[in-house]
């Protein structure tokens, strides 16, 4: 970015950084999931029950997108049975108090 102004340059990160966001938080069920994952850590089966609608693959496919990307852990524990859960990172965790902000903000200002 040589020769950008300081002010453009900062825009610009911005931007990058709100698209990176929207392109996590944008896709279809993952604030639900980042939601139900706010009071503590949730199974599999758990999660596909408070999830209303989304199926398996659909749901296997988003938490590891959540891993991925740093928002939600998935721990192990060995059995017998074998149990998986999954809760939500610092950085998830941090989320949460902005999405809730942002859909007080949406209740307010936006229509539908």
């Amino acid at each position: 970015m040589d020769g950008m102004p300081e002010a453009e340059q900062e825009v610009h990160a911005c931007d990058s950084a709100i698209t990176l966001a929207f392109s996590v938080l944008g896709k279809r069920w993952n604030g639900m999931i980042l939601s139900v994952l706010g009071p503590g850590p949730s199974s599999f089966v758990s999660l596909r029950k408070a999830v209303a609608g989304i199926s398996d693959t659909v749901l296997s496919d988003r938490l590891v997108e959540l891993v991925e990307v740093g928002l939600v852990s998935r721990k192990v524990a060995v059995g017998p049975p074998v149990t998986v859960s999954y809760e939500l990172t610092s950085a998830g965790a941090e989320l949460v108090p902005t999405m809730q902000e942002l859909g007080v903000w949406a209740q307010r200002n936006l229509r539908r």
